[in-house]
C-alpha cells in the first residue's frame, strides 16, 4: 500500500514537472527573436505588422484579398475584385500601393494581367506598371507599359468610396456623368494618364504623352512595320505635325 502511494506521488510530481517544463520551453521558443528556418510554408494570408499592430503589408491568396466590408487598420473596404497578390500600407495604416495578378482561360480564349501600383497619399495610383494579355476568337492582344497618372489634389480614399456609392445610385446616365464631372472639377475623384512608356495592343512601341484631359497629344513610336514615327495632335485628335513628314 505504501509503495502504491509513493508511486502515485512520484507520477503526479513527474507529470507536474513535465507540464511546467513544456510551458517554459514553449514560452522561451515564442519569445526567441532569432530567425526560424522552414523549407516550405503553406499559408493563405500573411499580415506584416508593426509593434503597435498596424498592418504594413499583406501577402494573400485571392479568397482572402480585402474587399467589401473587410477592415484593415480601422478602414472598411469597398467592393472590388479579389486577386492574389500584395498590398502596402503607410505609417498611418492607409493603403498606398500593391501588386496583383490573374489569368485564366475563357470561352473565347484567355485573359490575364499583372499590375504593380503606387498611390498618392490617401489616394489612388499615380504610377503603374501593367501588362495585359487577352485572346478572343483566335486573335491575341498583348500590351505592357509604365504609366504616370494625374489625380485630384482633394482626393481621399474614403471620399472616393462615398462618391462612387453615390454615383452608382444615380440611374440616369446623363445625370451620373454630370455629377462625376462636378466632383472631377473639384479634384475629388478621377484620374488621367499623362505619360506612358511601352507597347499598345496595336503593337506600337514607344513614348506616349497625354494632356490634362487624358487625350493623346504626342507619341514617338516604332510601329509593327518597324517604321519610326513622331506625331503631335491637337485637342480634337487631329494630326498637326509628323516626323518623318508624310510624302
Amino acid at each position: 500500500m505504501m509503495n502504491t502511494k509513493r508511486e502515485l506521488i512520484f507520477l503526479r510530481t513527474f507529470a507536474v514537472s513535465i507540464t511546467a517544463l513544456i510551458g517554459v520551453l514553449t514560452t522561451v521558443a515564442f519569445k526567441n527573436k532569432g530567425n526560424t528556418q522552414f523549407d516550405t510554408i503553406d499559408v493563405k494570408r500573411i499580415n506584416i505588422i508593426e509593434n503597435d499592430g498596424t498592418v504594413k503589408m499583406l501577402i494573400t491568396n485571392a479568397a482572402n484579398f480585402p474587399s467589401k466590408g473587410d477592415k484593415i487598420n480601422g478602414r472598411v473596404y469597398h467592393e472590388r475584385k479579389k486577386r492574389a497578390g500584395m498590398l502596402f500600407y503607410n505609417e498611418e495604416g492607409i493603403e498606398c500601393g500593391g501588386f496583383i495578378y490573374d489569368g485564366k482561360k475563357t470561352e473565347k480564349g484567355h485573359s490575364s494581367g499583372l499590375s504593380l501600383t503606387f498611390d498618392q497619399y490617401d489616394g489612388d495610383q499615380v504610377m503603374q506598371l501593367i501588362t495585359t494579355d487577352a485572346k478572343r476568337d483566335g486573335k491575341r492582344y498583348k500590351a505592357g507599359r509604365l504609366v504616370f497618372n494625374d489625380r485630384g489634389d482633394n482626393e481621399t480614399q474614403e471620399k472616393t468610396q462615398k462618391i462612387s456609392e453615390e454615383l452608382r445610385a444615380i440611374k440616369d446616365p446623363a445625370e451620373r456623368r454630370a455629377k462625376f464631372k462636378e466632383y472631377q472639377q473639384k479634384g475629388m475623384i478621377g484620374g488621367v494618364p499623362r505619360v506612358a512608356l511601352g507597347q499598345t495592343p496595336g503593337k506600337q512601341n514607344g513614348l506616349f504623352l497625354y494632356d490634362s484631359n487624358g487625350k493623346t497629344r504626342a507619341k514617338f513610336i516604332i510601329d509593327e512595320d518597324n517604321k519610326i514615327k513622331l506625331e503631335a495632335y491637337d485637342e480634337k485628335g487631329n494630326t498637326v505635325s509628323t516626323w518623318p513628314e508624310d510624302k
